[in-house]
């Protein structure tokens, strides 16, 4: 194969691929995104359940400092 149709090919190629990702991006564009739900941990805890025992390891497992540093 002559260096010049080989180049050509390569490119066509090149091309065909830059074609198939400027579609891939369009049709994602065209797609409405989706309204993502916020997690929620509504009703998930009683109030009355959690003691301040709970809370302050929370704050110490939280807040804890990295000693292996």
């Amino acid at each position: 194969m002559e260096l010049k149709s080989k180049n050509a090919l390569q490119r066509i190629e090149y091309l065909q691929r830059e074609l198939e990702y400027l579609k891939r991006d369009l049709m994602l564009l065209e797609m409405k995104p989706e309204k993502r739900q916020k997690p929620s941990l509504f009703g998930c805890v009683r109030g009355g359940d959690i003691t301040d025992e709970m809370i302050e390891e929370a704050k110490k497992d939280l807040f804890r400092r990295n000693i292996d540093l």
